[in-house]
């Protein structure tokens, strides 16, 4: 693949640069632009929308007959990764997780009228949504076609959904959301996807689980369905596509992903590298020191690896490639980097790096569930061994 991105791409990349460089990283300092959940504000966050929105910065993964700038996935690799540089950066652009993966699945697979009921309202920022699909134990996690307890069972012309849910990310707050329920115990085609409306009847959020980090507008839910009614209009594909559609919105998601954190590993060695350049001890500068730039070294290299990977995933999902070993290999990848940058900055930021005098705290606690949202690093690696010993030396090959 070609590298280079293209005239448009790179002036949206610009813009977002200097929209997150004037407008977002001066919140972060203010203690007064966070929410009780270690977020930014919501009616900030609406304000910087608004403006972002006017500077046709808005929804860059969906298309343009949409309200979006339809750049591809290439370019929302290079485009997310200037938004996170900010931990307040891709909920201003509409490119927070989840509503960009949601976003991304309902485009691809919704009827046209499941596109203007569902989709719209998401794209123009009037309401957010939810993926509703993991669960306690024993039901499903990493092998929902295998594992899933809630279960839909069909009524006539409605399906009746019992069942719990849980870390059902932004579901405080959404108002459209995507669930994924088991309708057979066929082992492949058992599970299907419904849309439904959080002013229906039958469901409770039980409660919001507290987390380690800081959380995502919405939280991370345990919800409890004791009988939502689902019309049948607003069944997602087709009986039975449950796993295909979870698998279609994962993909795209995954290396979502990896792009924003991507940006918050580049912020973290930009806060390392200027403390580097003006901090003195026993006579010399800490960024003259042999292990300072064998540590910063190594950190921005890796960064790199991470990018190429993001890059080929993202070429290859734009021609249509499922490209499940790329993006696997860079949800691996890009993970573990983000976490190691993180913690490389604070290391060589000292106590500094571990008050809230930096982001740098809020980042590192934020990048532990890298290595388990969207599949855990061992799932992955899992899935790259069978891979392997499906395909031998072709698991290397050159697309010709």
């Amino acid at each position: 693949m070609d590298f280079t991105l293209s005239p448009e791409v790179e002036a949206y990349r610009q813009s977002v640069h200097a929209f997150v460089n004037d407008r977002i990283l001066p919140l972060e300092a203010q203690a007064s632009s966070y929410d009780e959940h270690e977020n930014i504000r919501e009616d900030l966050a609406d304000e910087l929308r608004v403006e972002a929105r006017a500077e046709g910065l808005w929804c860059f993964q969906m298309p343009k007959e949409r309200g979006g700038q339809g750049v591809g996935v290439v370019g929302m690799a290079a485009l997310y990764e200037e938004m996170n540089r900010s931990i307040f950066g891709p909920v201003c652009f509409n490119a927070a997780a989840p509503d960009d993966g949601n976003m991304i699945l309902l485009e691809k697979v919704g009827t046209e009228a499941q596109k203007e009921r569902w989709l719209q309202p998401i794209i123009d920022g009037k309401v957010r949504s939810a993926f509703v699909m993991t669960e306690p134990h024993p039901g499903s996690g990493s092998d929902p076609a295998g594992m899933m307890v809630t279960r839909a069972t069909r009524d006539g012309d409605k399906w009746i959904v019992k069942g719990r849910k849980w870390f059902i990310t932004g579901a405080e707050g959404a108002q459209h959301f995507i669930l994924v329920a088991r309708t057979s115990d066929d082992p492949r085609k058992g599970l299907t996807a419904f849309l439904f409306d959080a002013d229906q009847p039958g469901w409770r959020i039980e409660r919001r689980i507290p987390i380690m980090g800081p959380e995502e507008h919405g939280g991370h839910c345990e919800i409890v369905f004791d009988g939502l009614e689902i019309s049948e209009e607003n069944r997602l594909m087709d009986i039975g596509d449950g796993l295909k559609a979870t698998q279609i919105r994962l993909g795209t998601a995954r290396l979502t992903h990896c792009m924003r954190w991507l940006g918050l590993s580049k912020r973290s060695m930009e806060i390392a590298r200027e403390y580097i350049r003006t901090r003195e001890a026993f006579g010399t500068f800490l960024g003259d020191r042999e292990s300072v730039q064998i540590a910063m070294g190594k950190a921005a290299m890796n960064i790199q690896v991470g990018r190429l990977l993001v890059m080929n995933a993202a070429w290859k999902l734009d021609q249509n490639d499922f490209a499940r070993k790329e993006v696997s290999m860079a949800k691996i990848a890009v993970a573990n980097t983000l976490h190691n940058c993180v913690d490389t900055a604070i290391q060589l930021n000292g106590a500094r790096g571990y008050s809230k005098d930096t982001v740098l705290e809020w980042i590192y606690r934020y990048a532990r569930q890298a290595r388990l949202v969207d599949g855990a690093d061992e799932v992955h690696q899992m899935v790259l061994s069978r891979s392997y010993a499906k395909d031998g030396s072709d698991f290397w090959s050159w697309g010709v």
